[in-house]
Order: C-alpha cells, then structure tokens, then sequence
C-alpha cells in the first residue's frame, strides 16, 4: 500500500469535517465530489450557491448533500464578524473591518475552522500560499509553544533503503527563506510530528543537513546549525535528533560510520531538516526529479490543520490533501 493510500484509510477511519473555500472553481467542485463519495472527509464549499451549482453542472459532479455555504447568507456570519473583532481589534481591526473580512470566502472559511464548525481548511486552487496563511496566522495563530508555521514534504522513494522503507520528510521546502536557528529548531520538532502523524513513522530520526559533519567544516552557517540542533534538544528532548550533518552523513550507513559514527541518527535518518529555503526546495525537487519520489506538502506549526495547494493542481491533488488534512486534523 503507498504512502497516499495508507493517509486515505486513515482519514476514512476517523471522518472530519474540511471545508474548501473555492466553491466557485471547478477542480475543488469535482474534488469535493469525491471526497464525499470515498468517505474521505465530510467537505464543505464556500460560496454562493446558486453559482456553485451551476459549475457542478458543467463540469459533471454530483455534489448531492455537499454543505454549500455562502458566507453574506450564512446564519452564522454575525456570530464570525463579532468573534473577529474580538480577536483582532486590539490590532486595529473596526467592527465594519471584521464584516468586510467575514464576508471573504477565505475568511470565512478560517473563522469556520477557528470556531470549530470545520476540522480544517484547504486552497490553493486560486489563492496564493500567502492569502490563506495570512489570515490563518492571524486566526488561527501557531500551536502553543511555537512560534512559526513551516512545511514538510513526504517522499516516498523507489530506493527502500532510504528513510522509513522509502520514506523521507523533508522540512522547510515552501515557507521561510532563511529560518534562524530556534527556527530551525521548532521546524524539526513539527516535522517529526508530521513524520509521526502522516507517514506513520514511529520513530522519526531527524538529521539536522549542513555542508560540514560534526565540525568537518568552520562557517557560520555551520555554527547556526550547531546551535539549531541544540535548541532542538531542548524542545523535545527524547527525540532523536542529530547534527550537524550532510546529507550523505544522513541517509547513507558506510558514509556514516566514517564521518560520524556513534550517532544515533546518521545513516539512518528518515527526517531531513534543510539549513534554508533554498536548499530545501532545490533539495526535494532533485529528489522528485532525478530520485523518481512521489512528494506530498503540507503546512505545519498551526494550531489546526490548513493546507496550501500548487495553483497548477489537479483533482487528485486536492483530493489527496484533503485527506492528509483531515488526518491532521485527528
């Protein structure tokens, strides 16, 4: 059974409630279809819905007892646009502010999943990554004791001598440019939860990547990957966690064994947390690209579920991350 098939039995076996903030395009329609029919979540589209029909009709799905909610009719919009203003007035928001904002369909869809009445949100289709962070931040915020969201991309590789039996994780591949080291720290911590949740990984094992091996190399860039492992111990000290390291150091055994042994993760690392941006996103493509991996993204460090979505996505993305959020969202 792969990677996705395994998240999609396990969102079967616990259904929750994700809502979709772009009912009006037509991919997330046909999604939503599926969803519903393979017991995957319990979605929810925003927008209105004379319009949402219109599209389900034209582009064939059958989205027969689908929640349709548009947000200016909903009986719930007061209720959301008094609780925004509660929440954000101390940061300048006016009550006439909070009603502009509730009567957003992304919006609305952060406030459905604030106050309970959705397990989590996913777009993308249309918005940017920023659009739905942006409000889930400010709503939403970060789970306690973190301080910021951050991403994690599964790997299921061809090469099962890698990782969990082909499994990596890979952190932060889409989110922060040039994280500092108790950055880093927080960003390993969650990805480990996310290697636990969604891979089914008992045992993460997180390698913290450098250009240097335990000192190999004098930079400072070295030193705040030193320092980031540290802080990591830190926050969760029974994790398994090791650096600095390369990324050979990590993965491969004989490298290991040469460049750092003794370590109780070189060699066998299945967690990979990349020094920045830059790396982590040039470092999962080669490894889609030229390894043949399977990837899968989600966000993490919120204190519920919200996915980001590629704008170039097909249904199955949508349906795939549905299924990784509601099982977040267990």
């Amino acid at each position: 059974m792969s990677l996705i098939e395994k998240i999609r039995a396990k969102a079967q076996a616990n259904v929750k409630t994700i809502v979709l903030p772009e009912g009006n395009e037509p991919r997330t329609v046909k999604a939503a279809e599926i969803v519903k029919k393979e017991g995957l979540a319990e979605p929810i589209l925003i927008g209105n819905p004379d319009e949402v029909a219109k599209l389900a009709a034209e582009t064939g799905a059958d989205i027969t007892g689908i929640t349709v909610i548009d947000p200016c009719t909903s009986e719930k919009y007061q209720e959301y646009v008094t609780a925004l203003f509660e929440l954000r007035k101390a940061k300048g928001v006016t009550e006439e502010d909070a009603r502009k904002l509730v009567a957003d369909c992304m919006y609305y869809g952060i406030m459905m999943v604030k106050m309970g009445d959705a397990d989590g949100l996913v777009s993308g289709a249309l918005h940017t990554t920023g659009d739905m962070l942006r409000p889930a931040l400010q709503i939403i915020k970060a789970k306690p004791g973190m301080s910021i969201v951050s991403s994690s991309f599964l790997m299921e590789c061809p090469n099962k001598d890698l990782g969990e039996d082909g499994l990596l994780v890979y952190a932060d591949c889409v989110v922060n440019p040039c994280p500092t080291a108790p950055e880093l720290a927080q960003i390993a911590v969650s990805a480990a939860e996310t290697a636990k949740v969604l891979c089914g990984i008992e045992e993460p094992r997180v390698a913290m990547l450098s250009f240097s091996t335990k000192g190999s190399a004098k930079h400072e860039l070295v030193n705040k990957m030193q320092e980031a492992t540290a802080l990591a111990h830190e926050l969760a000290p029974d994790l398994r966690l090791d650096g600095e390291l390369q990324f050979d150091a990590a993965l491969v055994p004989k490298v290991a064994a040469q460049k750092a042994p003794g370590s109780p993760v070189a060699g066998r690392a299945n967690v990979l947390i990349f020094p920045d941006l830059q790396a982590g996103n040039i470092g999962y493509k080669i490894t889609q690209r030229i390894g043949g991996a399977e990837c899968f993204a989600v966000l993490q460090g919120l204190a519920k579920p919200c996915n980001d979505l590629s704008r170039g996505c097909s249904v199955d993305d949508i349906v795939n991350t549905v299924a990784m959020t509601a099982v977040q969202a267990q």
